[in-house]
């Protein structure tokens, strides 16, 4: 089941910060790791970020399973480019046949896949410690996003979990009806894309009748709208946000430092 509930601990110091600095913290701090194609400076990023995790009131075990995804996509980046890099700079280290690795080729993906980590890990942490409908709430009152992205976002974020729901729904529909895949790999694949794409066209048709229903309710009037909770961005919140460009900044100051900066343009 998917889930996008907030799972901080009620009361931790950053998770009650006002919803706009903590993605504005995320995206400076992400960005700035952008800059370089080393493995020192997102390794520095990701150690800060589990050590401000606590901060957040998330559990390290939480933090784990909510990016799962994100660790395979990282193994995955590093046997892609170790077994089929292209250009093996540097020192052999494993030769076993028409497997051969070298430093180099290691070195640039465990840079690339740490940095991938270091770019995602923010937005996971802030996802998983702020309410959709107070993230919307600050889009418009503090981001003065317009009412009808941050109203219609929030449904869509709402509207997630039903995803999951669906796809078994579709899954146990087909089974009854003597569809399966078996241990038939192409059959398995054949299936998966079928139902992803019947996912797919029921999500449009579910965005095309919201839409038409945030119209009718003057979404996309340009009347100013009321608003039932205020969305306070007070200094503390500034703080978080120049924070977290401050220890960007030293991620890639030891990256410096240390003589493993790669720039990503030059």
């Amino acid at each position: 089941m998917i889930s996008i509930a907030p799972v901080a601990v009620p009361g931790a110091p950053l998770a009650r910060r006002n919803p706009v600095a903590k993605v504005a913290a995320a995206l400076v701090f992400s960005f700035a790791l952008l800059a370089t194609l080393d493995p020192v400076a997102p390794a520095v990023a990701i150690g800060v970020e589990l050590a401000v995790l606590p901060l957040f009131g998330i559990r390290y075990g939480v933090l784990a399973r909510r990016a799962a995804p994100l660790l395979l996509s990282a193994a995955g980046i590093v046997v892609t480019l170790v077994l089929f890099a292209a250009e093996r700079t540097g020192r052999t280290l494993v030769e076993a046949g028409p497997v051969t690795v070298t430093s180099g080729v290691l070195l640039t993906a465990l840079g690339l896949a740490l940095r991938m980590l270091a770019v995602a890990l923010p937005g996971v942490i802030v996802f998983a410690t702020t309410d959709p409908t107070d993230l919307a709430d600050a889009l418009v009152q503090n981001a003065k996003a317009p009412a009808r992205f941050a109203i219609g976002a929030l449904a869509a974020f709402r509207l997630v979990p039903l995803l999951g729901q669906e796809w078994q729904m579709i899954s146990m529909a087909r089974r009854a009806r003597g569809v399966d895949a078996g241990r038939n790999p192409v059959a398995r694949l054949r299936l998966f894309v079928s139902t992803a794409f019947a996912l797919l066209v029921g999500a449009i048709r579910r965005g095309t009748r919201l839409a038409v229903a945030m119209d009718a309710r003057g979404f996309d009037a340009a009347t100013p709208r009321t608003v039932a909770r205020r969305q306070r961005f007070g200094p503390a919140d500034g703080l978080l946000v120049a924070g977290a460009a401050a220890l960007a900044g030293a991620a890639l100051a030891v990256s410096v430092a240390l003589g493993t900066f790669r720039p990503l343009i030059g």
